[in-house]
């Protein structure tokens, strides 16, 4: 038997060497258009973010490998340009000569994946503009990252994907915005779940624009500028299109194969084409959702691999598995967070027409009581007779043995009813006795049986006027935030205080995560409450989707809390003990005290945080600081090099740095003038400010005459200039990289050997301490007359930087109690 196989990697690759360990004698041919038959195409973006530091790592096996290990004819960049499903035969496009010739079959495997898409946009085809699906684009990527020393990059599309390459460019050192049409991330997952990803990316300083629609790519010199129907413009050095894919089905359709309602090429059961000799596997095919019974295109590895590993099966021995199905089980990465999924979302379900229920719980990756537990939210859908539809998992541990266990359930047509039994494996530093995926079921069970009534977010907008809304949590978790107009009274007080509680009246309960509030209403409902509500996910998932909202608004006042301690009895605890170590080793002024600055951002008033520091400076720096925030020095140690000091926080505020537009006051206004070129001079300035902009102050630097050098772009655009002011460009330097030393500069080579030790010594650069200062909120300011006279255009300088004259400077500096002239 000979047997063709078009294209490799996860379906192709597997189909073959499947197919040669059930039949030994069968002649067995892949074609791959590219230069590589089999590798980790889900690696791809861990490489470019540095993640997977060896390239060849990604390579689960060559052509050679093919040939020596299974006797398998690989032929890499042949392209198949044709499939005769009369003649039984192919017509292959050597890439590499541009030669063509046929070969004949008796079975065919069709693995072609799935392309990027790729709307039509006005620039769209702007070089500095990507899609990742296969080496060739990883390595294009990267190359034009490091060779263009991009800064920026602007990702299109916001599933898992995009969200894992904005993880992987943030962590290469680019700055990353995520631009998405809908109104959340990852489609696939409800909108409570979603909402903790948004807030989870912001503090990951990723710039996420939800329900922005691209009208444009406009180049800008070397870089590009992405505009919006909103009218916003985003500058950046390159884009990353990852709006998501669709079926590669020109040569099924070409040949005459039924091609599905979805545009994937349509198979039974047996991974069969219209074709009796031809068989589809992976991106390209339509395959059944066993949920709702309806064709579906679920691009994902694993299905790839089960399909090819049947259709070989049945190419062999005859048509005798079954593929059941795709329930589009799958799980990102996104930073410390993971977020996975299994089954249909309340999207999916609504536009079938099926009705369904749903819940949301939260618990901790493992027993309470044993240190290290982190949050994990589990949301369950599932039909009114129980049958589990959907499962959605977001956390910072043991999310994916999580989804594994409720993908099961759903993958075998089980219940809410089969949760409740699962057996997990248990100890304290792994699981509760009753896990979280068991407390789903039990919360489901209540919902069906009428033990409790409950209220989702999005209904407790809109409660009536003259309801009562309940919180049943401490008086502690109540001062650190509640709903509006909610009366508190805990749990544990309920029965002394009915009389507090109107029986005429809806009640709307709600605690921490659902549990106490659960307890409460059935207190109420024996005691002869009738319309009694429970808030599904409780505060948490009520204050996260808030603070979601207000975000895309612009209002960033509330934090969403990831990491609330979760007891087992559903109480978050405010632990005023709680400590954060934070490693600032090897970092240099103003690094440690920039550290020390983030970290105590996320404290409450009483908990504490320990810095561990190499630079020995720092002992007076932080006495200096903590006295300007208003922080408590608990100790400091100085012991081998290291001081390890302990800071507690004594303001309910987090210190905020002022931004752009902010009113400012004396107090907490900075400012300084650079009239130096000076490498040295310069440096001095961003250490100065970066330390005023850790300690919470607005910092604005004004630079005038030789100091304008500092802030003029590497990469200007050409502008006209007279004589003149081209004899001043020509005799100053032309940018930062270019900056002497005002003392030894030795025609240069000083500033080269100040370069050289600051890398050395893990000494950030002057460029560094600039990026930094300008993301910390600093205001950049040229001054209007000394361009004039030296003939500096707006457009050489850096961008943000702000054009003002001396009433612009006098303005500062009469708002600010420190003027430093540098």
């Amino acid at each position: 038997m000979k047997i063709i196989i078009i294209g490799g990697v996860a379906g192709g690759a597997t189909a073959a060497a499947r197919l040669r360990r059930l039949d030994e004698k069968a002649e067995i041919i892949l074609f791959e258009k590219d230069g590589y038959v089999s590798y980790a195409n889900c690696g791809l973006p861990y490489h470019i973010g540095g993640t997977i530091k060896e390239r060849d790592e990604l390579f689960l096996q060559t052509p050679e490998g093919f040939k020596s290990r299974f006797g398998i004819d690989v032929r890499i960049k042949s392209e198949v340009v044709a499939i005769d499903a009369v003649r039984k035969t192919v017509t292959v496009k050597d890439l590499g000569t541009a030669t063509q010739y046929e070969e004949e079959y008796d079975k065919l495997v069709i693995s072609t994946g799935a392309k990027p898409i790729k709307p039509t946009i006005s620039g769209i085809e702007n070089e500095n503009i990507f899609s990742l699906r296969n080496v060739p684009d990883m390595d294009r990527i990267k190359l034009f990252i490091s060779e263009k020393n991009v800064s920026s990059a602007v990702i299109v599309g916001a599933g898992f994907i995009g969200l894992e390459m904005a993880e992987n460019l943030k962590e290469a050192g680019l700055s990353v915005t995520v631009v998405e049409q809908a109104d959340q991330v990852m489609g696939i997952v409800d909108y409570p779940m979603a909402a903790m990803v948004h807030q989870y990316l912001r503090t990951r300083k990723i710039d996420l624009l939800l329900k922005e629609k691209i009208t444009a790519f406009e180049p800008d010199g070397k870089s590009i500028v992405v505009k919006t129907e909103s009218r916003k413009s985003i500058p950046t050095d390159m884009v990353i299109l990852s709006i998501g894919v669709t079926p590669e089905n020109s040569l099924a359709r070409e040949a005459g194969l039924e091609i599905g309602s979805l545009g994937g090429i349509q198979v039974n059961d047996y991974m069969q084409t219209s074709n009796a000799d031809i068989y589809a596997v992976g991106d390209a095919v339509e395959v059944k959702n066993p949920i709702t019974g309806q064709p579906a295109l679920i691009p994902l590895a694993g299905p790839a691999n089960k399909q090819a590993r049947i259709a070989a099966d049945n190419i062999i021995m005859g048509n005798r598995r079954v593929y059941k199905g795709t329930i589009g089980t799958s799980i990102a990465k996104i930073f410390d967070m993971t977020v996975a999924s299994s089954g249909a979302s309340e999207k999916l379900l609504s536009r079938e027409g099926m009705e369904y229920m749903t819940s949301i719980s939260h618990a901790g990756s493992h027993a309470g009581y044993y240190p290290g537990a982190l949050p994990l939210t589990v949301k369950i859908n599932f039909a009114p007779d129980g049958k589990l539809l959907g499962a959605q998992v977001v956390g910072f541990d043991g999310v994916d043995k999580r989804i594994d266990l409720l993908a099961q359930v759903i993958g075998n047509g089980g219940s809410i009813y089969d949760l409740q039994e699962i057996e997990h494996a248990y100890a304290p530093p792994f699981s509760s006795a009753k896990d979280p995926v068991n407390m789903a079921g039990f919360i489901a069970e209540n919902i069906l049986t009428n033990r409790v009534k409950v209220i989702h977010w999005s209904d407790m907008l809109e409660v009536e006027s003259d309801a009562m809304i309940l919180d049943v949590r401490t008086k502690e978790e109540f001062e650190f935030g509640h709903i509006g107009n909610a009366v508190n009274i805990p749990v544990d007080e309920l029965r002394d205080r009915l009389a507090e509680i109107p029986v005429n009246k809806p009640i709307y309960v709600y605690c921490a995560v659902g549990l106490r509030g659960y307890t409460a209403s059935r207190i109420l409902l024996q005691h002869g409450y009738t319309a009694v509500y429970n808030l599904s996910g409780g505060y948490k998932t009520y204050s996260c989707v808030q603070q979601d909202q207000r975000s895309v608004g612009g209002d960033i006042g509330v934090e969403c809390d990831f990491f609330p301690v979760i007891r087992d009895d559903g109480e978050i605890r405010v632990e005023s003990e709680k400590k954060v170590v934070v490693d600032a080793c090897g970092l240099q002024c103003p690094g440690p005290i920039r550290e020390l600055k983030k970290h105590y951002d996320t404290l409450l008033s009483g908990q504490q945080l320990t810095i561990k520091v190499t630079d020995q400076a720092f002992g007076q720096d932080l006495n200096a600081w903590c006295n300007m925030v208003g922080a408590k020095l608990i100790d400091m140690d100085h012991s081998g090099g290291v001081i390890t000091a302990t800071v507690q926080k004594t303001e309910p505020q987090n210190i905020s740095i002022p931004g752009k537009g902010t009113p400012m006051n004396g107090s907490d206004t900075k400012t300084l003038i650079v009239f130096s070129d000076d490498l040295d001079k310069a440096l001095a300035t961003f250490v100065i400010a970066n330390g005023m902009l850790a300690a919470g102050k607005k910092v604005s630097i004004f630079f005038t005459f030789w100091g304008l050098s500092v802030i003029k772009k590497q990469d200007k655009p050409a502008v006209k200039k007279d004589v003149v002011s081209r004899m001043f460009g020509m005799m100053l330097p032309s940018h930062s990289q270019k900056l002497g030393l005002s003392k030894i500069n030795m025609m240069g080579a000083g500033s080269k050997m100040m370069r050289s030790v600051m890398k050395n010594k893990h000494i950030d650069s002057l460029e560094n301490l600039m990026r930094q200062a300008i993301e910390g909120g600093a205001e950049l300011i040229a001054c209007s007359m000394s361009m004039d006279v030296m003939g500096i255009r707006k457009e050489e300088l850096a961008d943000g930087v702000t054009i003002g004259g001396v009433a612009t400077y006098l303005e500062r500096a009469e708002q600010s109690n420190i003027n430093l002239f540098i």
